[in-house]
């Protein structure tokens, strides 16, 4: 076989692409039944990476309707990383802009909740502070202390019931979605990610912390929704402050 890398990549995905030149059987014929088998396969290998990674837009969609959208999408973005866990970033922007799932417009932020779920499980661990560590310090301390948060740690801001929605097809006694705005905090506490129900001005918070902001400016950048008791209560509980600074 001589073959270049280039020619190889740019047809393995492509199912109307000719066989690569140079790729030939031991008798010197073109190779095109083992190259159509191995295309096939990698096709087959993404698209099972992409339902493993996205069950809940599966569920949502169905199963015909997401392996046609995943065949569509891996001929889109073809990995990037050997490693498949992080197969399926661009999955809410491809969502965003594919016509045929135009009629749930939510689709997009289920996709950014999934992801987030996956890179939270992923994500490096971080030793949690004790939980009184706050609370011992005065309150011009407090405003002006930077809480830097475990790895783990996402939020998803969403125009869309996205708590509800993925609740309701993840746990059997879910309540029915009611059609809202919803925010949520992804923590990790152990080993597996959990979900939690936050407001707009609560996530804003914990981004604005998580970019290294005082924990009084963080404050100052949210409206009158903020409950920052709960939030840092919430962090706390879950060993998502790893350190004061």
């Amino acid at each position: 076989m001589s073959v270049s890398q280039a020619s190889f990549t740019a047809t393995i995905l492509d199912p109307a692409a000719i066989v690569p030149e140079g790729l030939v059987n031991p008798d010197g014929t073109t190779a095109s039944k083992r190259f159509d088998v191995y295309r096939n396969n990698v096709a087959v290998s993404l698209s099972d990476a992409l339902e493993t990674a996205f069950p809940v837009v599966r569920q949502l969609v169905g199963d015909q309707f997401f392996r046609a959208m995943a065949g569509v999408y891996l001929r889109k973005h073809p990995p990037k990383s050997p490693l498949m866990m992080f197969y399926g970033d661009a999955m809410p922007q491809f969502l965003s802009r594919f016509e045929p799932a135009k009629s749930l417009p939510y689709l997009p932020d289920i996709a950014k909740v999934e992801l987030a779920m996956r890179h939270a499980y992923h994500a490096g661990d971080a030793a949690p502070i004790e939980g009184q560590a706050l609370s011992a310090l005065a309150p011009d301390d407090l405003m002006s202390a930077r809480l830097r948060l475990a790895p783990a740690i996402r939020t998803v801001v969403s125009d869309y019931p996205i708590h509800a929605i993925y609740a309701a097809n993840t746990q059997a006694d879910a309540p029915k979605p009611v059609m809202q705005p919803e925010s949520l905090l992804i923590t990790r506490p152990g080993f597996d990610p959990q979900i939690h129900l936050i407001n707009a001005a609560g996530a804003g918070c914990i981004a604005a912390l998580q970019d290294g902001q005082p924990l009084g400016h963080a404050m100052a950048t949210a409206d009158e929704t903020l409950d920052l008791g709960a939030i840092l209560g919430l962090l706390l509980a879950q060993g998502a402050v790893s350190e004061i600074y």
